[in-house]
């Protein structure tokens, strides 16, 4: 959620910054108007209270000396009947001013590159060689001899989910206890084990709801959705705090199931790993000093490559346009590896910078140590990593002639074996 004082003050900015990714300009003057309109009710109110005080005091003070009080009385009726009306608009007002702020997407960065589509997308750096397979397969095939078993996830919870058995189900949990390792041990954050399902406000405090509705999966008897990431239960784990400015920053990472209603892509999408209701993923979550977030921002997308490197998977960082970016984030970066058996580069990882926008609408705040005063933080997140593509990149690129798949030596410890 945007700051309704910088609406205020910098408008042409933000409308720039919304229409930029999409959004209705014409937000900003909705909200100038509301906020212009609530703070003349606040006023309006606070007049009449303070009168109301004062003749209420006069009543008294006639009644117990036995004065007419019905002039008074009328005065407070029609005060009590003013104030009720009041009221009434300034609630409704401020749920209009609030469900305009919940339509604005966060204003980019001024680094982010100004683009409508992913053709816009920046690729900022490259790593590593394309291998070359004298045989590429897709991992659908590949994964058969290893326990890729898509047709009998189907018939037990329909298209989009998957089932592994034995060497696959052994490499997942390989790559999860990597990645934790890495960021737990390596990297400075606190391993947390979270709830799989939440409140819709813990989602709103993301930004997944109320936009994202359609994509989530609702059980609706108790009013709990599943989570589509661990960036919900981890983002809302300082949820209605105030943290002492020494505290910050916090950084946390947790392995989670996903669940997203998303709808796969013809083709490989529908066959493979890529695209499902149901994927695994490791979360790094920060949150940080608003003077030290962009620096924490290429440290957090570093840790994500440091992972690539260590499965010796080629990839590229790419800093996302304004018009294939998230709403919530000020700005991202994709990271996405090659896959020689489907030709394609796939997205493993997106690490944002939401700057203090998801921080409002979750109020998280630090007390700062010179004012005193009570401040947002600024939430960062990115994927470290999604097993869902790495997993066919490490099938596709890695397999050898003998139909055997060898494993980076980042995995041995974990898998026990040098190949799957």
């Amino acid at each position: 959620m945007l700051d309704i004082k910088r609406i205020r003050e910098k408008p042409d900015e933000v409308r720039e910054g919304i229409s930029a990714k999409g959004g209705d300009g014409t937000l900003v003057e909705r909200a100038i108007e509301l906020d212009k309109r609530l703070r003349e009710l606040k006023t309006q109110t606070e007049n009449l209270r303070a009168e109301q005080k004062k003749k209420s005091g006069d009543f008294g003070r006639l009644k117990k000396e036995g004065g007419d009080i019905a002039k008074l009385q009328n005065e407070l009726n029609d005060l009590k009947a003013k104030l009720a009306v009041g009221d009434d608009d300034l609630t409704r007002t401020e749920k209009d001013l609030q469900a305009v702020l919940d339509d604005m997407p966060n204003v980019p960065h001024k680094d982010v590159p100004r683009g409508t589509s992913a053709e816009q997308n920046v690729v900022v750096k490259s790593w590593g060689d394309i291998p070359k397979i004298a045989n590429p397969k897709p991992h659908w095939e590949i994964g058969k001899a290893f326990g890729f078993e898509q047709e009998r996830a189907s018939r037990m919870s329909g298209a989009g989910f998957q089932l592994f058995l034995g060497p696959l189900a052994k490499l997942e949990r390989a790559l999860i206890q990597y990645f934790l390792h890495e960021h737990t041990e390596k990297n400075g954050y606190t391993e947390a084990y979270c709830p799989f399902l939440v409140r819709p406000h813990a989602l709103y405090g993301t930004g997944q709801l109320p936009k994202f509705q359609v994509e989530l999966f609702h059980a609706e008897r108790d009013d709990l959705y599943l989570i589509p990431t661990a960036e919900t239960p981890l983002t809302n784990i300082h949820a209605d705090e105030i943290l002492a400015e020494s505290d910050l920053p916090k950084r946390y990472c947790g392995y989670t199931p996903c669940f997203r209603r998303e709808k796969g892509a013809a083709g490989a999408d529908t066959r493979g790993m890529v695209r499902g209701h149901q994927f695994t993923k490791v979360e790094m979550m920060e949150f940080q000093h608003p003077a030290k977030s962009y620096e924490a921002h290429e440290t957090l997308t570093r840790n994500a490559e440091k992972l690539l490197e260590g499965l010796e998977l080629p990839y590229k960082r790419v800093l996302i346009c304004t018009g294939d970016s998230s709403a919530a984030n000020a700005k991202q970066y994709d990271l996405e590896v090659y896959a020689v058996g489907v030709a394609r580069w796939l997205e493993v990882s997106s690490c944002s910078n939401f700057e203090d926008f998801q921080a409002r609408r979750c109020k998280i705040r630090y007390k700062d140590s010179v004012t005193g005063k009570n401040e947002f933080v600024h939430t960062l997140n990115g994927s470290g990593l999604a097993t869902s593509r790495i997993i066919p990149a490490l099938l596709e690129n890695n397999l050898q002639p003998d139909g055997s798949v060898r494993l980076p030596k980042a995995l041995h410890a974990y898998y026990g074996k040098a190949t799957l």
